[in-house]
């Protein structure tokens, strides 16, 4: 199954950057074990842009920040795109000038595309997204290292990471 992992999110604007962060942990743990098990990019944008990210691939895997109002900073949800369409999307899965990814999905589709039939996103609830720092706060920065399993465990429970 040909797999992408994409972190989503500004790394200069404190936890925006925790989608991109958990990419780069990923980036490095595949490339020395097991590069074959997924391709691992990051973005800034959401809608048809992320959207064309997904072209060629069977599954998708998100990281994004995310904020319902509620938050408790560090908290992981594990989603699809079903949940997507019911509450507000993530930090960087929707743009103001765009389309929301799960609409960019369905015409992808619709235009016959080869899109992902599974798209997982992991939101991690995010304290601080508007001031400058490459530095998570200190509850969002703790959840990287759990983010990174479970998104190792999503693309290949079955392999040794350590």
């Amino acid at each position: 199954m040909k797999t992408i992992v994409i972190g989503l999110g500004n790394p200069i604007l404190t936890d925006d950057g925790v989608g991109v962060k958990v990419a780069y942990e990923l980036e490095k743990i595949l490339a020395t074990r097991h590069p074959q098990l997924a391709d691992v990019t990051e973005a800034s944008a959401g809608g048809l842009r992320l959207m064309e990210l997904m072209i060629g691939y069977d599954r998708a895997i998100i990281v994004d920040a995310f904020t319902n109002g509620d938050n408790q900073p560090g908290r992981m949800h594990r989603m699809t795109l079903d949940d997507l369409r019911a509450i507000s999307p993530t930090q960087h899965s929707a743009s103001a000038h765009d389309t929301t990814l799960v609409t960019a999905l369905e015409s992808g589709k619709k235009l016959g595309l080869h899109l992902p039939d599974e798209v997982v996103i992991y939101a991690i609830e995010v304290e601080n997204v508007i001031e400058f720092s490459e530095e998570p706060t200190t509850a969002v920065a703790a959840a990287i290292p759990g983010a990174v399993t479970a998104v190792l465990a999503e693309i290949g429970g079955h392999y040794d990471f350590a």
